[in-house]
């Protein structure tokens, strides 16, 4: 089995699995009882959050709350910051973010507030000139992901903060940071980002815990009331196994950024120059430069998405045609759709996203078998005329 959809989720590091194993059996106390029992547990989430501090490169653990994965953080941020500016009706977006933030502002719309969406070009960027031109003195918030989900495009998220702060320090600056974390250096204490929401199942924790960074100045709600935990932000018992999993998951992820920059990126590229130099019906989705060192995105020109994932299936290649949120939808990528991508590849659009365990090995053996399976697609494909002039380019 060869994967490469770890912008869906990652497999969770033997070392993770190894740190979260005593607080699913003996250390099972609840970290927020009082006996000596409980102090393991306690200990095992304090020393997460220093951990994760040291991931975002917040200040203080203080501006870290653990959540159960990145649409809680995102929901958090987004509904906690309009709780506390409920005068104010205004919020930017791009037509681009993940499905979390997508929907929630599609649901806060429906109770009266007014969302502008900003545009990306063809290779995926942002419109920043748009977004000056949207801010206005009623925007509560403005809400951008820092690494796109389908493209692994990077949008500038520090210069972003920098234009919507010179405007007004009232508006609040959410960023998703889920596909970013693990993959690029992140450091808020050095930015103007308010809130930030990572996931870690995208950097080899396990699926079910996240986090929200809260700039300290920043006034939220709580999404969920109840206990004191979370410094009474965030109810609910601690789940001090995953807690424990995602704190080393982020030391080891950041320990481990060179080798994301340099060898994944360098896998990255090879498998992405292989398809592109033998399938003539490929070409590129995303930005050449601007993006996470490990993700891909093809369009096959004529071929249908799900008749490709298939075949890799078939081959035990594990890939995707867009968000995991939305596979099982057959509309064509919301994100593709933005940039204009043209239909006849929009369909035909493949998501390759390596991770840190990706091999050379792996990487061969996709190249190897990509032309044979478009030949075998094209061959079926209702647009004979259009393939075969595609083919003589």
């Amino acid at each position: 089995m060869i994967y490469l959809d770890n912008n869906a989720t990652t497999k969770v590091d033997d070392k993770v699995l190894e740190e979260m194993l005593p607080y699913l059996s003996n250390d099972y106390a609840n970290p927020s009882s009082m006996y000596d029992f409980a102090k393991k547990p306690a200990e095992a989430v304090k020393k997460a959050r220093v951990q994760v501090r040291d991931f975002l490169g917040a200040a203080n653990e203080k501006e870290i709350y653990f959540t159960s994965c990145g649409s809680e953080s995102a929901n958090m941020a987004i509904k906690g910051v309009l709780n506390c500016n409920k005068e104010k009706k205004h919020i930017i977006t791009t037509k681009v973010e993940h499905p979390c933030v997508l929907n929630t502002y599609k649901e806060l719309e429906k109770r009266g507030y007014e969302v502008d969406y900003i545009g990306v070009n063809s290779t995926g960027e942002l419109d920043i000139n748009e977004l000056k031109e949207k801010l206005r003195k009623d925007t509560a918030l403005v809400s951008i992901m820092w690494a796109n989900n389908e493209t692994g495009v990077i949008y500038p998220v520090e210069e972003i903060a920098e234009i919507i702060k010179t405007r007004s320090n009232e508006t609040m600056f959410f960023v998703d940071a889920v596909q970013a974390a693990g993959k690029i250096p992140i450091n808020v204490k050095d930015t103007q980002i308010d809130l930030l929401g990572v996931s870690g199942h995208k950097f080899h924790a396990p699926k079910g815990v996240g986090v929200l960074y809260v700039k300290p100045s920043t006034r939220i709600t709580p999404l969920i009331n109840g206990g004191h935990q979370e410094r009474g932000m965030r109810a609910g018992t601690e789940n001090v196994p995953y807690i424990a999993g995602l704190g080393l998951a982020a030391e080891i992820a950041q320990n481990a950024l060179d080798y994301e920059l340099k060898e994944v990126k360098r896998l990255r590229d090879k498998l992405e120059e292989g398809i592109l130099k033998n399938v003539f019906n490929a070409r590129l989705n995303t930005s050449l430069h601007n993006r996470v060192p490990n993700t891909t995105n093809i369009g096959f020109e004529y071929v249908e998405g799900e008749l490709i994932l298939l075949h890799l299936s078939d081959l035990g290649i594990c890939a995707s045609s867009g968000s995991a949120c939305t596979s099982g939808s057959l509309e064509p990528s919301h994100v593709l759709r933005a940039m204009g991508i043209p239909f006849t590849a929009l369909h035909g659009s493949i998501r390759f996203s390596l991770s840190r365990f990706t091999t050379e090995k792996e990487i061969d053996y996709v190249i190897e078998n990509m032309p044979s399976i478009m030949e075998k697609l094209t061959k079926i494909s209702p647009f004979q005329d259009e393939l075969e002039i595609l083919r003589r380019r």
